[in-house]
């Protein structure tokens, strides 16, 4: 009795260990795309929360910013910082940029507002709408929105 509950614990654990390794394969395959349109910063913090913690997980993350969430990109944004780390939504952004995160605002944000591309944060620029679009519908893609 005893050898049948080992051999049936050995491959419940092997079938245990095979479907972890699948899942964690999967998640490392998959992109998260997150919108910002949003102007409330604790919302735009647990955004970037969100975006960070999926890119430490492996996920790719690419950030479309619209709207009152557009202004993250600009030069000069004063966002509030947020505990425990004290950090603003801006900083947790810039981060995610260094470790290879695309960051965009909408192809509308510039030119209904006084603002250029000179107006928006190193290595964020504006995105592409026929893009954007082909890239949404990409099947490894997880939209967020914010």
């Amino acid at each position: 009795m005893k050898k049948p509950m080992i051999v049936l614990g050995a491959l419940t654990m092997m079938l245990m260990i095979a479907t972890g390794t699948a899942v964690q394969a999967q998640e490392s395959d998959e992109t998260l795309f997150v919108m910002i349109t949003t102007g409330d910063a604790e919302t735009q913090m647990m955004a970037m929360v969100l975006a960070t913690q999926s890119a430490n997980q492996g996920a790719d993350v690419r950030i479309l910013l619209c709207g009152d969430g557009g202004y993250l990109a600009v030069k000069g944004h004063e966002a509030p910082s947020f505990a425990p780390a004290g950090r603003t939504p801006v900083q947790l952004m810039a981060g995610l940029m260094e470790r290879g995160a695309t960051v965009e605002v909408c192809g509308i944000f510039l030119p209904n507002r006084e603002l250029t591309s000179d107006d928006l944060l190193d290595g964020v620029t504006a995105a592409a709408p026929p893009e954007v679009a082909t890239f949404m519908r990409r099947p490894d893609v997880r939209l967020f929105t914010f």
